[in-house]
């Protein structure tokens, strides 16, 4: 259990991310048993720069951390990313799809997003999909068991269609 003074640390901590560049990254770790994947995602974005905030399910911590910060970045020089097209610089080789994400299935995932908005009104989060390194989307017929339930459809099943 966390105690109140390392709460109010973490909560101190991600308000002077967001101040300095306009979010904090949350990296969550797959569960012991494996039924759950890692994700990272951000909290802040949509105070700072009035776009979704971001969710990548699936990818190391390092690697999560940096398509979040890319999002960002690229929301902060002016970037708006439309739904059904591809974005490429993501993940070297590869474009994603920047997908808005249907509220009601992130209660798992952006806890740190509730307690961040909750006296600051509603916030709206868009899941960056990628593909396998084989190019597949999780959506094709072609993706894995393991694939699919390694990054979940947050929002509409198929992102590829604007």
């Amino acid at each position: 259990m966390i105690s109140a003074a390392e709460r109010s640390a973490n909560d101190q901590n991600v308000a002077t991310h967001v101040k300095k560049y306009g979010c904090h990254v949350y990296n969550v770790f797959a569960s012991s048993s494996g039924e759950a994947p890692s994700f990272s995602y951000s909290i802040g974005i949509y105070e700072s720069s009035g776009a979704p905030e971001a969710i990548v399910v699936g990818l190391t911590a390092d690697l999560g951390e940096f398509v979040v910060n890319e999002y960002n970045r690229r929301v902060r020089a002016g970037t708006r990313f439309k739904r059904g097209t591809l974005y490429p610089g993501f993940l070297e080789g590869f474009s994603v799809y920047i997908e808005p994400a249907q509220a009601g299935l992130l209660r798992e995932y952006t806890l740190g997003c509730e307690r961040y908005y909750r006296d600051k009104g509603g916030y709206s989060v868009a899941q960056i999909v990628y593909p396998t390194i084989d190019g597949v989307w999780p959506w094709q017929r072609s993706a894995s068991k393991w694939f699919k339930s390694n990054q979940p459809m947050l929002g509409r099943k198929r992102p590829d269609r604007p």
